[in-house]
């Protein structure tokens, strides 16, 4: 791979010069004024207008849409120490990402118009990716009333994903409300599913590994039991429900039978559990502490063959990023979490492409276009096709590197994959039809117009 930039002008125009597009034939693409102005191969010989462009040449690079996580911890307002909405899409941006869903575990809560105003604002300050801010679905997280759920749907950031992340909404009554409450704006409930009464006091997967360990187990029950109850409600109320992180085999087998039943239920797994295995936890290295924990080898292997079959929809970072301290003590006291927007690409690069199970045109589809569709963004996940938004990422899948989390754009250390060697590397990253990230460094911010204090598109 090499990538050449022939700074002819400032013009904000672009030629992305004969990458494959969805690891497909090789085309061009030219952005001009935050679209994909044109596509098809030598597009500067055939008169399109290209001769203001600077040029990045991209053979063998591969073309996508701008990834899009559907569930990721910036951590402010409040928790700065661990990260900031700078530092995280910053993170993003490198990771491939030109959409972030911001949980609503800050501090405040974001539980009210203002708070998720605020982080929407933060997100726009950075310019780096589009933040879109998650909603709580119960006051405080604490799982007793509703929060503002119209509200916060109504406000400048028109939410349209509520989850209690970290939490479980126990309650079936309040679930089934928060169900039929956003309903009405076309939202999503995205449910932590973990049955507290089963996991007092848990430490890691219940099974072999923990017995020998001797700590306390996480029965794959507690979550299968929740997915199992919120899909019946999700049935009955006609209403839509994602569910997080998703990490055993029998929640596989559960979300299957809902969909086939015609459920509206859509389900994440992360990079980590389509990897690592509860083995890890031999070492007794806290950095593999993670909600819900690491499963399986069965686990891994459902999972992967359940995101290549579209019974789990998409990939979600759970970017969880903590304070060294947090992490660098023993087991039992640690945080539990792993960063993830760095590293998710290729992640999923060795675990479902090089494994066969996909190619780069699925890629797109579990990191983009369906979590999106989730999300209802307008203007994300799109063809990469003339008149379409510019939020494009160019991968070089034959490149290797080795993870050192000191020289993450995150403020988190805590990455699981430490040392590893990984394949893929994004190159470049337009936002926006800006570029964010050229040669594999962070470029320079978008800019957001005067005129974007109006609220963000959302599908209908």
């Amino acid at each position: 791979m090499a990538e050449q930039q022939q700074h002819a002008s400032n013009s904000g125009a672009y030629l992305i010069r004969g990458a494959a597009i969805l690891g497909g034939a090789a085309e061009d693409l030219l952005i001009r004024d935050g679209i994909i102005a044109a596509r098809g191969p030598h597009l500067d010989a055939d008169g399109v207008g290209v001769g203001d462009a600077t040029v990045i040449e991209a053979a063998g690079l591969v073309a996508l849409p701008g990834m899009v996580d559907i569930h990721t911890h910036l951590r402010e307002p409040g928790r700065e120490d661990a990260e900031t909405v700078e530092t995280g899409t910053r993170a993003a941006a490198l990771g491939g990402y030109t959409a972030v869903h911001a949980m609503a575990n800050s501090t405040p809560v974001a539980d009210t118009a203002g708070v998720v105003e605020q982080v929407l604002t933060l997100g726009r300050a950075a310019g780096w990716v589009d933040v879109r801010p998650v909603g709580a679905v119960t006051v405080g997280l604490a799982g007793e009333q509703l929060a503002e759920l119209g509200a916060m749907a109504d406000s400048r950031a028109r939410v349209r994903v509520f989850s209690d992340d970290g939490i479980c909404v126990h309650d079936p009554v309040l679930m089934r409300r928060a169900l039929e409450y956003v309903k009405a704006f076309d939202g999503v409930v995205a449910q932590h599913a973990q049955e507290p009464r089963l996991t007092a006091g848990a430490q890691m997967n219940e099974g072999e590994v923990s017995a020998v360990l001797g700590l306390a187990g996480w029965p794959a029950v507690a979550e299968e039991s929740i997915i199992a109850r919120d899909v019946l409600l999700a049935q009955h109320v006609g209403s839509r429900l994602h569910v997080c992180h998703v990490s055993t085999a029998g929640s596989v087998e559960i979300i299957r039978w809902a969909k086939s039943r015609g459920v509206n239920v859509t389900a994440e797994v992360t990079p980590h559990h389509l990897w690592l295995t509860d083995e890890l936890a031999r070492s007794y290295d806290p950095v593999y502490k993670v909600n819900p924990p690491l499963r399986t080898d069965a686990d891994v292997q459902a999972l992967r063959a359940a995101l290549a079959d579209g019974t789990i929809d998409v990939v979600g970072t759970d970017h969880a990023p903590h304070p060294s301290e947090h992490k660098e003590c023993e087991w039992a006291q640690a945080a539990m979490g792993m960063t993830g927007l760095e590293t998710a690409l290729s992640v999923v690069q060795h675990t479902m492409i090089e494994t066969g199970l996909m190619g780069w045109a699925d890629f797109a589809r579990v990191t983009s276009t369906a979590p999106a569709g989730i999300g209802r963004l307008q203007d994300q996940g799109r063809p990469l096709e003339a008149g379409e938004p510019a939020n494009v990422i160019l991968v070089d899948p034959a490149a290797r590197w080795t993870v050192d989390p000191s020289k993450m754009a995150t403020m988190g250390r805590n990455s699981p994959f430490a040392g590893r060697e990984l394949p893929g590397r994004v190159v470049a990253t337009f936002f926006k039809g800006h570029p964010t990230v050229l040669d594999g460094t962070l470029n320079t911010p978008y800019r957001w117009p005067d005129d974007a204090a109006d609220a963000p598109a959302v599908r209908s």
